[in-house]
């Protein structure tokens, strides 16, 4: 590897050479042209002149070896593990690592690369090469199935690494059916049908016999539909209640299919109340009235029905009624006929003042009981003869009233339950360490005063009496502030308080809003290592709850025991899985269904080995594609010249760069200086002779 080299070594500036270099010559070919004798001599003298400012000289270095380097990228993704795969991956490596063992001049790095959703051998490639320099690299060898997902559009930038060969695992043609979602909506109003479309698809095609597709939901509910191959189906997919409702679709494994993976596919629709119907009933005008009808008027999904009652029966004045502008209260319409139709209803002081008969006051005790939602803001009224708790409507309030009223400022403060339930939960801080009572914003200046029949109590106010109640009464929910103060909070009352949270919290949870069930089981799963970490949460107001049973996707069953999380209410747990599918998980009395993975992922496209994704890439770097199972005894590798061919039947090329680094050099003068000095004196005196003849 040694290499000798004539270098220069100008003695003047180059352009001051130049420059002296083009006058000289301009000189002398003036001179041949006028016929000047010894023309070509002074031409001569010039080109000995440059060659001494060159300065010239042998530089001898001393150079060693630099190995060349060669990326093997392993794909360990989910579809290499189908069949014998796996098995051909190992013996092609273990094959390759012994003949590249041979080569001392080679340094080879072994990538795994792959992943759950989609195989990025490329990106591996480029990672793993990325500091080396492209005389160094001999190529890259890529064992897959061929299923590569990063292989850009556009190749030129890849060759530096080439030349790129592919060995690929599995057999050819193989048959393999895949469920598809067409079309899945992402949202869906309860209590009506959504559409998805489905679509069995055959690789390679196969008949036209319908396959049928089995959808399930909620805990035990199907449904199945026929699909003919490589047609879209619709399924219309029942929306049963709000929030999550996870759908899973799954088809029979086909004789001779290669995998039944991507037989099966999940999705969720989120299911949203068309428009939540809100009836705000005001007994009469107060400071606190607006507080209600701002919040409900700032939801875009709310339609509100409100009415004050400004000039109740009993009331007499002089006024006749033809010059009132007040319309007269739709009770029948409301209370009888349209009632079923609102999703909350809200009394804000109201009272027994003869405006609602008894007979409507049933309705409403009724449809409550019946999956309604009842809200009571009980004023003074609530504790005189006037009280709602004496109407067949009392039967659905949580609390009696005692006659009494407290007229001084307390501050309102979260119960042992205020804590836990999702709606307080928060409101007094990130605190969970305090312990109850703990106070809420500012004072409020009026309470009524009550007894507790059932529910619970989320907020206590003077005396620690009941201020905020809820209970579920029949299949209907029911809330109670036993106090009309809250509107100080908005008015921001010695630093005001989160009305404007508390209340919307509030109204959501009588609506049923999933999210804010104090009893309620939920689960979420993300990738993690070679599976994915299921993350378990189970909130309630006990002080333990029940395990929870997870059902896999091949029925497998297994016992989870829940700790108590980092916020009061909320119990939780973590669970690692290998397989991706729809779990399913159980309690005593609740359910739910979480899929982990990517269920269109483009790892479970095409489960079938193929060459076209690689081929392209190989024929741009001059590498080879080879079908493993077509080379039982493995593939021959050679050591071949830069921008010679790389590959062939049986055999790929690995490229010899030939480059190397200098350990030391050596440098003498081309002519030694008396030598130079006595070419330019003779030169000098020819030049002289002859012109002087």
């Amino acid at each position: 590897m040694d290499g000798t080299l004539i270098v220069f070594n100008p003695m003047v500036p180059l352009p001051l050479f130049a420059g002296l270099l083009l006058l000289a010559c301009a000189i002398g070919f003036f001179a041949l042209r006028r016929g000047v004798r010894g023309g070509w001599l002074r031409l001569l003298l010039a080109a000995a002149f440059a060659l001494v400012l060159l300065n010239p000289s042998f530089l001898k270095e001393n150079r060693k070896p630099v190995s060349d380097v060669a990326a093997v990228i392993v794909d360990e993704s989910g579809s290499q593990k189908l069949g014998e795969r796996a098995q051909q991956t190992q013996d092609a490596l273990a094959k390759l690592q012994e003949q590249l063992g041979a080569f001392d001049d080679v340094d080879v790095r072994i990538v795994r690369a792959g992943g759950l959703a989609e195989t990025d051998l490329v990106g591996a490639m480029q990672q793993a090469l990325a500091d080396v320099p492209a005389q160094r690299i001999a190529g890259t060898i890529m064992i897959t199935d061929g299923q590569v997902h990063d292989v850009p559009e556009k190749i030129a930038s890849l060759r530096r690494f080439g030349p790129v060969h592919a060995l690929l695992t599995g057999k050819k043609n193989a048959f393999d059916r895949r469920l598809v979602i067409a079309r899945a909506p992402g949202f869906g109003i309860v209590g009506r049908d959504a559409t998805a479309s489905v679509r069995v698809e055959d690789r390679p095609a196969g008949g036209d016999a319908p396959v049928p597709v089995t959808v399930r939901y909620d805990i035990d509910k199907t449904i199945t539909v026929n699909a003919v191959p490589g047609k879209d189906t619709d399924i219309a997919l029942p929306i049963g209640h709000p929030g999550d409702n996870i759908f899973e679709l799954t088809i029979d494994h086909a004789e001779g299919e290669l995998t039944d993976i991507n037989n099966r596919a999940a999705f969720n629709v989120h299911g949203v109340r068309d428009r939540l119907r809100v009836l705000l009933v005001s007994g009469a005008p107060h400071p606190g009235e607006r507080t209600w009808r701002n919040l409900l008027k700032a939801d875009p999904a709310v339609e509100l029905v409100h009415f004050t009652i400004l000039r109740p029966p009993a009331k007499q004045d002089a006024t006749p009624m033809q010059e009132m502008s007040l319309i007269a209260f739709p009770v029948k319409e409301l209370f009888e006929l349209k009632l079923a139709r609102f999703d909350l209803v809200i009394f804000d002081r109201v009272r027994k003042l003869g405006i609602l008969p008894e007979e409507y006051l049933r309705n409403i005790a009724t449809y409550v009981e019946n999956g309604g939602a009842f809200l009571d803001i009980g004023g003074a009224g609530y504790a005189g003869d006037e009280s709602l708790y004496g109407t067949p409507l009392g039967r659905v309030l949580p609390t009696r009233p005692t006659g009494a009223v407290t007229n001084r400022a307390f501050t309102p403060a979260l119960t042992a339950d205020g804590l836990r339930h999702p709606i307080t939960a928060g409101l007094a801080g990130e605190a969970p360490e305090a312990r109850p009572p703990v106070p809420v914003g500012g004072p409020w200046l009026q309470q009524t005063d009550t007894e507790l029949l059932r529910g619970i109590v989320l907020m206590q106010g003077d005396g620690g009496r009941p201020v905020f109640v809820l209970d579920h009464f029949g299949k209907g929910r029911v809330g109670q502030l036993l106090s009309d103060q809250i509107w100080l909070w908005s008015r921001g009352y010695q630093g005001g308080g989160p009305q404007a949270e508390l209340l919307r919290r509030l109204a959501h949870w009588l609506m049923r809003e999933p999210e804010l069930d104090e009893e309620s089981l939920s689960a979420r799963a993300v990738p993690a290592g070679a599976g994915f970490d299921i993350t378990i949460e189970r909130r309630s107001l006990d002080a333990r709850v029940p395990p929870v049973q997870m059902t896999a996707p091949n029925g497998s069953a297994q016992i989870i025991d829940l700790a108590p999380g980092e916020r009061p209410g909320v119990f939780v747990a973590t669970q690692h899985v290998e397989s991706e599918g729809v779990y399913r998980l159980y309690d005593d009395s609740h359910y739910v269904a979480v899929p982990a993975g990517h269920m269109d992922a483009p790892e479970w496209r095409d489960m079938r080995a193929s060459a076209d994704v690689l081929k392209p890439l190989a024929e741009a770097t001059r590498g080879g594609v080879f079908w493993l199972e077509d080379f039982p005894g493995g593939i021959d590798v050679r050591r071949t010249a830069r921008g010679a061919r790389a590959a062939g039947n049986g055999w790929l090329g690995l490229v010899r760069g030939g480059d190397y680094i200098v350990t030391g050099a050596e440098s003498r003068p081309l002519l030694p200086a008396w030598a130079l000095l006595a070419l330019l004196l003779g030169l000098t005196v020819i030049v002289w002779w002859r012109e002087g003849r």
